[in-house]
C-alpha cells in the first residue's frame, strides 16, 4: 500500500494537470456512481489526506484510495493509456489533459460537506498544512500496550506512514517493532517520521539512509537475510498487525534493535 509521500506526489501531479480547469467529460466506472456526471464543472483543487486523494469539484468531492494496486495517471487529451481499459475506474477529461484512475481500491463521489465521513477519522496528516505532532502523540499514547510498529501504521493515530516508514523508524530509534507503545520514545519517533516523510515527498525514490544509490536507500525494509548496515548481523523478519487480516511483514536487526 502506498506511503503518504507517494499519495502526496500523485495529488501534486493531478493538481497541476486539472486544477482551475473545466471538466469536459467524467466517466466513473463503478456501479454506484456510473450515472454521475460532473462535466461542465471546475476542478478547484486536488489534495492528499494521509493516504487518501480528494478532488474538489464544485460542491462535490471525488474520494479515492489507491490500496495495493491503484494509480492515477495523467495523459495528453488524445494520449494512449499504459494500462488496459478494463482496469480504469475513473476518467476525468479537460481540454488540456485526461486523468485516469486505474485499479483504485476505493472510488466514491460525495457532497463536499460530507468529506469528513470518509477522512474525518484520520489522525494528523504528516504532510498536511495542519500537521499537529502533539495530537499525534496524544492518540498514540492512548494505546500503551499496542506494538509500536502497529501504532505507527494506524492511520487513526497519524496519517501517512506505511510499512516502509514504520520499519525504518523502529530501526533508527533502536526499538523492535514489537516494543509496546508505553516503552517507546514516541516524541522522537514522531519527530523523525515527520522529518523523513517530508524529506522524501518530492523524491522519485524513497530514501531513509541518506544514500540515494540503488539498493542502499533503506536500513532494514525488504532486506531479510542481508547484513545490517551498522553491525553486520543478518536482518530478520516477522509478521505483525492488529488482526491477522492486517498483518504486515516487519524487518529488524536483532542486535541494533534491542
Amino acid at each position: 500500500m502506498p506511503e503518504g509521500d507517494t499519495v502526496y506526489q500523485a495529488a501534486q501531479r493531478l493538481h497541476r494537470a486539472l486544477a482551475g480547469r473545466i471538466l469536459t467529460q467524467t466517466d466513473f466506472r463503478v456501479p454506484a456512481y456510473a450515472t454521475v456526471d460532473l462535466s461542465g464543472q471546475r476542478m478547484d483543487e486536488v489534495v492528499s489526506r494521509g493516504k487518501h486523494l480528494l478532488m474538489h469539484v464544485g460542491d462535490h468531492t471525488i474520494h479515492s484510495h489507491l490500496k495495493m494496486e491503484g494509480s492515477w495517471e495523467v495523459y495528453p487529451p488524445d494520449g494512449r493509456w499504459r494500462h488496459p481499459g478494463y482496469q480504469a475506474r475513473a476518467v476525468l477529461r479537460t481540454a488540456e489533459a485526461q486523468a485516469v484512475g486505474f485499479q483504485l481500491g476505493v472510488l466514491e463521489v460525495l457532497p463536499r460537506d460530507r468529506e469528513d465521513d470518509v477522512v474525518g477519522h484520520l489522525g494528523p496528516d504528516l504532510l498536511g498544512p495542519d500537521w499537529d505532532a502533539g495530537e499525534a502523540l496524544r492518540r498514540l499514547a492512548e494505546h500503551p500496550d499496542v506494538p509500536v510498529a502497529v501504532a505507527l501504521l494506524d492511520q487513526r493515530n497519524l496519517a501517512g506512514l506505511g510499512n516502509v516508514y514504520a520499519n525504518e523508524l523502529c530501526f533508527l530509534r533502536g526499538m523492535l517493532p514489537t516494543r509496546p507503545v508505553r516503552e517507546a520514545d514516541l516524541a522522537a519517533a514522531v519527530d523523525l517520521g515527520h522529518r523523513l516523510i517530508t524529506a522524501n515527498r518530492d523524491r522519485s525514490v524513497r530514501v531513509t539512509t541518506g544514500d540515494t544509490r540503488r539498493g542502499r536507500n533503506t536500513w532494514v525494509y525488504g532486506r531479510r537475510g542481508q547484513p545490517c548496515r551498522r553491525c553486520g548481523t543478518r536482518i530478520q523478519s516477522s509478521s505483525l498487525g492488529r488482526t491477522e487480516l492486517e498483518e504486515r511483514v516487519t524487518y529488524f536487526c536483532p542486535v541494533c534493535q534491542a
